[in-house]
This record gives C-alpha cells, structure tokens and sequence, in this order.
C-alpha cells in the first residue's frame, strides 16, 4: 500500500514538472542572448535552429542574436545554408541573425550571396562583446 501511495505521489508531482514545463517562462525582465556560430557543421547549425525554437517557445519574448563568423558565416550563406528556410521563420519570430564583415572580405563573399534575413556588422568578435557590455547573455552554439 505504501509503495502504490508513493508511486502515485511521485507520477502526480512528475506529471506537474512535466505540464509547468511545458509553460513559457514568465518573467518581468526581458531576456537578451547573444549566440555565437563558428562553426561550419551542419548538425550543429541544425542543432541551433533547433535550440532557437526552443528557447522562444519558453521565453516568447526574449530578445535572440546570432553572431556568425569564421565558419559559421556558412550558416548565412545562401547556396551553402541548409538552415535557410528555420533561419527565416525565426527572422519572423524576431531573431536576428548577424554576419561578419571581416569574415566575408577574408573570403571573398559578397553580400549578396548572404540570406536576405541577415544584416552585416564591421567584426563579429566586437558585436559579441559589445552585446555582452549592454548585459546581453552569451551562449556559444555548436557541439
């Protein structure tokens, strides 16, 4: 009898962890995060579209950015990017999506040949920083 009281105690406090999950984080401050993509993996960059969805479907207000340079500028490529179709649903939702200048003159990409959902920002490394001066969180994507 005991062990069935407390199996059931247990499911009934694992089913309200599982439904509060499921809730969007209310909160009175308005959460910023910038991420940072260096990497040209695919299941990484599939990993962060993934992981952007998520994060807006717990906290639909947050404020996201995505800081892409080195390799990660692939993400934002247009005839590269297999992430182009995500990138732009999250465009919708408010996300924005940054690529690096220095990156794009060091290999040759025009900016044209970026999705239209991106703006350009003259250093990635120095957007990142400046996000994290104002208070914004830093979250590094990729494995």
């Amino acid at each position: 009898m005991k062990k069935i009281l407390l199996l059931a105690l247990f499911l009934t406090s694992f089913a309200g962890l599982q439904a509060q999950n499921e809730q969007p984080v209310v909160t009175r401050e308005k959460i910023r995060v910038v991420f940072q993509l260096t990497t040209n993996d695919t299941l990484a960059q599939k990993s962060l579209v993934k992981q952007l969805n998520n994060f807006l479907a717990a906290a639909p207000n947050a404020k996201l950015e995505v800081v892409c340079h080195n390799n990660g500028i692939s993400f934002l490529q247009a005839a590269v990017s297999k992430q182009a179709a995500g990138i732009e649903a999250l465009k919708a939702k408010g996300v924005d999506f940054v690529a690096c200048a220095n990156t794009l003159r060091e290999r040759k990409i025009k900016p044209e040949e970026l999705l239209p959902t991106c703006r350009i920002t003259p250093s990635g490394v120095v957007e990142v920083a400046l996000k994290q001066q104002k208070g914004w969180s830093y979250i590094k994507a990729g494995f």
